[in-house]
């Protein structure tokens, strides 16, 4: 069990590891080992995830999400592959969690009284200015 947030957590069976070859240096090592991670996580048939989190997750993921609603992750930073898949579950919990706090609605606000007396004079004053550069009118 993966706990993200009190109300959510994933089960073990949900996510998929797969170890592949990292890229990189790593000289003799990185050519023997598969120490780099790939993380799937099936997002649209989750049961634990509520809809609305999903649907920012979707927005959250951009291109690591396929079109099939599944969110995969690589992890190659580390020689390690423990490191590396601890990694990679520990940037899936943080985005989760990013997608699990809703926004914020945005309150339209008008502008102050001032606020627009100091526009309408900034304007007036620009006025002058173009005026002043007209050269003398010609018949």
């Amino acid at each position: 069990m993966l706990r993200v947030t009190p109300r959510i957590t994933l089960d073990d069976s949900e996510l998929r590891e797969e170890f592949v070859r990292a890229s990189g240096p790593g000289g003799q090592h990185v050519n023997k080992t598969d120490s780099a991670v790939q993380l799937r996580f099936d997002v649209a048939n989750s049961p634990n995830i509520p809809d609305d989190v999903k649907a920012r997750l979707v927005r959250l993921a951009g291109s690591r999400m396929t079109s099939d609603g599944v969110l995969i992750l690589m992890g190659d930073s580390h020689r390690s592959q423990i490191r590396n898949r601890e990694d990679v579950r520990e940037r899936l919990v943080d985005l989760i969690r990013d997608a699990s706090v809703p926004p914020k609605p945005r309150r339209p606000t008008k502008p102050t009284f001032g606020s627009k007396q100091r526009r309408l004079e900034g304007k007036a004053k620009r006025s002058e200015i173009k005026q002043g550069r007209r050269g003398p009118a010609t018949d």
